[in-house]
């Protein structure tokens, strides 16, 4: 009898299992769609310096669904600088692969122990970092300048960085730090991670003219994406503008032929001027790809900032513009025998991603926009 209650035991062990199994698989299975739909999105707007990406970064970073971080990676080559840019790759992907996570304790290497908030590079550009949790004197829904945050929300524990990230449905990250998009398949088929890759590109040679304003600001950047031998001299701001040129390349070749089935729907490419050009437009098309609602208030928002009269003077300053006219500053004010050189070193980035060249200093000025941009990459 001792041996027939064991089976009888093992019996119904076996059937509860089942049942255990069976009921709690199939409710999940059934609400998949659902589960994912609440697992947050990455957004990562991939660029290079000086393409109108703090600009694009902040269009993402007003939206009160989004938890904003602008170049974090920043962080890794100021601790790292005597590395180039494709040994740095890995741990600029791992460190936005934790910022995508909401795990800040990434940080710790790079950044003293007594931390606050404000240590973090730009950190006054997110929204996020303005209003609760992160900052008291905001509400969440304002439209909030760097200027006005950076006085009253600087004085915050680190801590709250990643408290204020997991409250988010959306967390966007906006870097220069990648050269290659092969860097990122790791992230692109990472389960725990929903990424979406929005690649924006600018005219080399208003990319130039604006470098050459900020070339001391640079100085390090350059010095690590082309080595500080190449930095130097008269082709020293060429070499660089190649390498960046060259990456766009690759990184639009790899994006937009998809042939990894993984970046199906997950790679954008938006060019600045086109953004320029048609603002509300643009930005809803990219708010539709990171599964946003382009609400009225943001709509003004972008509408006035990009229909002011400032010059853009600033570096890095994201004030109300006259934004396509400061795009074309650079056919007014750079001289033609740099422009040929520009060209030169970036033509094959120019024809993929539809700039026209212009061959002599007459056309520089007399080109129309829509000739200028002639293959409009929708």
């Amino acid at each position: 009898t001792m041996k027939f209650r064991r089976v009888q035991v093992l019996l119904i062990l076996a059937v509860l299992s089942f049942l255990l199994i069976h009921f709690h698989f199939l409710p999940c299975s059934n609400n998949a769609p659902v589960e994912e739909k609440l697992s947050p999105v990455h957004i990562l707007i991939l660029s290079s310096w000086r393409s109108g990406s703090s600009f694009t970064g902040q269009i993402f970073s007003q939206h009160p669904s989004v938890f904003y971080l602008m170049e974090p990676a920043w962080h890794v080559w100021v601790t790292m600088y005597q590395n180039t840019a494709e040994v740095l790759h890995m741990a600029v992907r791992d460190l936005v692969r934790s910022v995508f996570l909401c795990d800040m304790s990434v940080f710790d290497a790079y950044m003293s122990s007594q931390k606050k908030k404000s240590d973090l590079f730009q950190w006054e550009t997110s929204r996020a970092l303005c209003s609760p949790p992160a900052c008291d004197s905001f509400s969440r829904s304002d439209i909030i300048t760097a200027g006005n945050c950076r006085t009253i929300c600087g004085k915050y524990p680190f801590s709250k960085v990643e408290e204020a990230c997991k409250t988010y449905s959306h967390v966007a990250i906006k870097e220069v730090r990648f050269f290659d998009l092969k860097v990122l398949y790791p992230l692109l088929t990472d389960p725990s991670l929903n990424l979406k890759i929005i690649h924006l590109v600018r005219d080399p040679r208003a990319v130039f003219r604006s470098r050459e304003n900020t070339m001391a600001d640079l100085k390090r950047d350059s010095n690590i994406v082309v080595g500080s031998q190449r930095t130097k001299g008269e082709m020293g701001p060429y070499n660089t503008m190649q390498v960046i040129c060259k990456s766009h390349v690759e990184i639009y070749k790899a994006g937009s032929q998809a042939i990894a089935s993984f970046l199906k729907d997950r790679y954008l490419l938006v060019r600045y001027e086109d953004i320029v050009r048609d603002p509300l437009a643009k930005a809803a098309q990219m708010y539709r790809f990171a599964e946003l609602h382009f609400t009225p208030e943001l709509q003004r928002w972008v509408h006035n900032i990009t229909h002011g009269k400032g010059q853009g003077a600033q570096a890095f300053d994201i004030g109300s513009r006259d934004a396509l006219r400061v795009s074309q500053a650079w056919r007014k004010t750079l001289p033609f025998q740099k422009i040929e050189k520009v060209q030169n070193v970036c033509k094959d980035a120019m024809d993929l991603l539809g700039y026209r060249l212009v061959h002599s200093e007459e056309e520089q000025k007399n080109m129309s926009l829509d000739l200028l941009f002639a293959q409009n990459s929708s």
